[in-house]
């Protein structure tokens, strides 16, 4: 059953999305108002509404849509938050749980890069250490006093392999991005939602301490300080209402309007799994997340960059490009989606064979999207002259192939 959010309450008069539409093509910013009346739009205003979005990206964007080949590094699995829809966490104890050795994170480092990959997703569970004593065994017995002193290392391996790292920790504190940004050309955090009711007793994050939306929004603030290039994005389908989609993408254009440090937003759609709490909600729809993308292309403008993955919508490629997307995410010729292991990534070739369908040139990308990397102060001067180096290649057109996804 296909799912589809609602309003909380009966709606008061909107705007008609004929003029939240005008809003958005003159480049004014769109108000809480507008931003609703686009999430409430009908199937039968989806085309106008997608064919407003995609204008918008298509002066900004041009004819190109971009990915990152990556290698998926699942750092530990371990976790302190038990959110109602996840499959990767773990307890130490469960069947499936790792941390990766310094040897495993250098193997697959090198690889992917043998590939043609260029990003190392550091990829882990929130905060371990604070939930487990074996685990903090093993980092003591590793050498290292925190899970982000680790993450710190193994950047350290990836960089040396040739891939550039980008981290996506969970929350972390003002000295822990300080401690990363050297060792990363980015990082990321999934603000999901800032509805605090989704953390009421039964709902999607309740036993999620790091979910807090203010412990989050503060993560993100933090990063707009300290000059991090940053990947955050919202989760539709968790039971999240109409009004707190909106107010969700609201809260990530103002953190862009105080930092401008968010290059990507990512637009990710909630998939069931027989052996998780939420085995029965509904997921959102291939209408319902193309919708959900043409929304925030309005709301976030034509300069954002926008993703939804591929690998979770693979019967809407053509809308979310229509509905104004930009770009694709990380796949991977190497390694699966630790996350969603069950849905495999695209082959690249028959990705960018739609794409030319639909007009559009997919080409791949640093973990850095090019118009941060001569900004002052958003690469550490230690990577500076290789990132610059290796954008010039990517500009050239001279990259090297990129091996087709091994767990297509």
């Amino acid at each position: 059953m296909e799912g589809r959010s609602h309003l909380s309450a009966p709606p008061r008069p909107l705007p008609a999305l004929d003029e939240s539409l005008e809003r958005a093509r003159r480049g004014e910013p769109l108000e809480r108002d507008d931003a609703i009346r686009l999430l409430i739009s009908t199937d039968a205003e989806l085309e106008e509404l997608s064919a407003c979005a995609a204008e918008l990206r298509d002066r900004s964007k041009g004819a190109v849509v971009t990915y990152s080949p990556k290698v998926f590094l699942p750092i530990t699995n371990l976790c302190r938050d038990r959110c109602r829809y996840c499959t990767f966490r773990k307890d130490p104890w469960d069947d499936g749980a790792w941390t990766m050795t310094e040897e495993e994170v250098r193997d697959w480092s090198r690889r992917g890069s043998d590939l043609g990959c260029r990003e190392a997703l550091m990829c882990l569970g929130d905060r371990p250490e604070t939930a487990f004593r074996q685990y903090r065994a093993l980092l003591a017995l590793l050498g290292h006093a925190s899970t982000i002193d680790y993450v710190y290392r193994c950047c350290e391996i990836s960089l040396e392999e040739g891939l550039w790292p980008h981290t996506n920790a969970g929350v972390m504190t003002a000295a822990e991005l300080a401690l990363l940004k050297p060792v990363n050309v980015s990082m990321g955090l999934m603000l999901e939602n800032v509805s605090p009711r989704l953390r009421a007793r039964g709902g999607p994050h309740h036993a999620a301490p790091d979910k807090d939306p203010v412990v989050r929004l503060r993560t993100i603030a933090a990063a707009g300080e300290r000059r991090i290039p940053f990947t955050t994005g919202i989760l539709i389908g968790i039971g999240e209402t109409l009004e707190e989609r909106a107010d969700s993408l609201l809260a990530i254009r103002d953190l862009q309007d105080r930092y401008g440090h968010i290059q990507e937003v990512i637009v990710q759609n909630f998939r069931r799994k027989p052996e998780i709490p939420m085995r029965d909600a509904p997921e959102p729809g291939d209408l319902e997340i193309a919708r959900t993308v043409a929304a925030a292309r309005l709301i976030l403008g034509g300069e954002m960059n926008l993703q939804a993955p591929p690998n979770l919508n693979p019967t809407a490629i053509r809308r979310l490009l229509r509905a104004g997307i930009n770009d694709w995410g990380g796949i991977s010729p190497l390694t699966a989606d630790y996350v969603n292991p069950e849905a495999p990534w695209p082959h690249v070739e028959k990705l960018a064979g739609t794409c030319a369908e639909e007009g559009f040139v997919l080409r791949p990308r640093l973990p850095i999207y090019p118009e941060f990397i001569e900004r002052e102060g958003f690469v550490d001067p230690s990577l500076l002259p290789a990132v610059r180096a290796e954008q010039r290649t990517l500009s050239s057109g001279n990259e090297a192939p990129i091996a087709e996804a091994a767990h297509a």
